[in-house]
């Protein structure tokens, strides 16, 4: 049985681990994430060695199986945070949790309750609080309190360019304890960064042509900001509890380029800054403000179609996913998958590292506990772990399908219910 002197956590609808990240850097071991992506399911593992990842489906878990995974035995599990997926419609004469394209939530609430854990967040987006889709979080947040968590109302939207991430991305976190702890109080704004804090030091990918193939290079890098030297470990940071990692402060990872035609080039240069190119529709960033919300695109289940990446501001090109993870306040360290798909959907999915903690510190303030900075450096996972496909990342990870968010034209209708939780496919 693993026995963790930090407060424990576990992640649900992990991806690549942006929530994970923030809690960590608050001072929780994050002990389990799980995420039905088998391909964002071993970023997360080599980016979180000390985590247990479990590709599968909430669906088919339960709290006993997450803890003996995980290793924690009848540990107390301090805090469950995720992102359930979820389309928040109300319907006529139901409830909307009963709704099974919400199912995914009721399952965040089932195993919140089973793991008895003491406190939870729960993010999604800020689309949820408008309109109809009000009755859908009043249902999830009455369910809280029939199993006896009170959570803290008003619940909040928050935006990460508040939270000293140079991006202008809002969020809705819902917040709660198991009846008779203090609820947590929502975190305090930061002091503002810029675009221009998080790109600076970073030079030109075009520079480097061996980044045409490869996503990493050894590169010289320019004067950082007090931002980008906390993200490439240069200096302290007294608000970051996570375990160091061990990495080459000369290697840029996460970056490789795009090709664009000479046409392109010449729209890009042209086009103002903080305006839209009227052709690619990208938004080309100013130095001086923060970045527009990073998309991540849709799956390959409904087009595999990439959201449009901002402009660089000084150069006639699109950011790379490095650049996207310093505008996402992910550190240096942390890796991406090496196909730019992947790569942005990883960071377009996840919650800023910055504003979790946050987040994640006001857990920690209302459980009584005391963050610490361990000593110990942990080795990030197997590089390959970065360049599996479906194919691959499912065998990895022994799943008996490929998951459903593979190309639905591609799947015959048994293999889309095998790669069904089983409560769910007869829906198939």
């Amino acid at each position: 049985m693993t026995t963790s002197k930090r407060p424990i956590g576990i992640d649900l609808f992990a991806g690549a681990g942006g929530l994970s990240l923030g809690f960590e850097q608050a001072g929780f071991d994050v002990v389990a994430s799980v995420e039905i992506d088998p391909v964002h399911a071993a970023v997360h593992e080599f980016n979180f060695p000390k985590c247990v990842s479990i590709c599968e489906s909430v669906v088919a878990l339960t709290g006993d199986e997450i803890r003996k995974r995980a290793s924690i035995g009848q540990q107390d599990v301090d805090v469950v945070f995720g992102g359930a997926p979820c389309q928040g419609f109300s319907l006529i004469g139901k409830r909307a949790l009963d709704d099974p394209r919400n199912s995914l939530v009721k399952h965040f609430v089932r195993l919140v309750v089973e793991l008895q854990a003491k406190s939870f967040v729960f993010e999604n987006v800020k689309g949820l609080t408008l309109g109809a889709h009000r009755a859908f979080l009043d249902e999830l947040i009455e369910s809280f309190k029939q199993n006896k968590y009170d959570v803290q109302e008003p619940y909040k939207v928050l935006n990460a360019a508040d939270y000293g991430v140079p991006q202008d991305r809002k969020r809705l976190f819902i917040v709660g304890v198991r009846r008779g702890l203090r609820l947590p109080l929502y975190p305090e704004t930061l002091p503002a960064v810029t675009v221009q804090d998080a790109l600076s030091d970073l030079p030109n990918v075009d520079l480097y042509p061996e980044l045409l193939k490869a996503d990493t290079a050894r590169v010289k890098f320019g004067k950082a900001s007090e931002y980008a030297r906390k993200l490439r470990g240069l200096s302290f940071d007294s608000t970051d509890y996570s375990y160091p990692r061990l990495t080459d402060p000369k290697l840029m990872t996460s970056s490789l380029r795009t090709e664009h035609t000479d046409k392109s080039r010449e729209r890009f240069h042209s086009t103002p800054h903080g305006k839209i190119e009227p052709v690619s529709r990208f938004y080309k960033l100013r130095l001086d403000g923060v970045c527009n919300t990073i998309r991540a695109g849709t799956d390959s289940a409904r087009g595999a179609f990439t959201s449009p990446r901002p402009i660089h501001p000084l150069w006639p090109r699109v950011i790379t996913v490095r650049e996207a993870a310093r505008l996402h306040s992910y550190p240096d360290w942390f890796r991406f998958h090496v196909t730019k798909w992947h790569g942005f959907r990883e960071i377009g999915n996840s919650v800023p590292p910055l504003l979790a903690r946050s987040v994640a510190a006001a857990i920690m303030r209302a459980i009584r506990k005391t963050p610490n900075k361990p000593t110990t450096v942990l080795e990030l996972g197997d590089e390959k772990l970065l360049k599996f496909d479906m194919s691959n990342a499912s065998r990895y990870f022994f799943l008996k399908a490929i998951p459903i968010s593979t190309r639905r034209r591609f799947l015959s209708k048994d293999q889309l219910i095998l790669a069904l939780p089983k409560d769910e496919s007869k829906y198939a």
